[in-house]
């Protein structure tokens, strides 16, 4: 699973993608459940989760 923020959406869903070759599913990050997570690839509070 990877954790992403506005700007790194599409970078999570292509490596996915990629890795999986499977539809990613997104999730957006409820604000209680969010509890400091960061994006997978950069330090900004994800938004997002990405799995497949």
């Amino acid at each position: 699973m990877y954790y992403a923020c506005q700007e790194h959406i599409e970078l999570a869903l292509d490596v996915v993608v990629d890795e999986k070759e499977l539809a990613p599913v997104i999730n957006k990050i409820e604000d209680q459940t969010n509890l400091s997570t960061t994006c997978s690839f950069c330090e900004k509070e994800a938004i997002y989760t990405i799995s497949a």
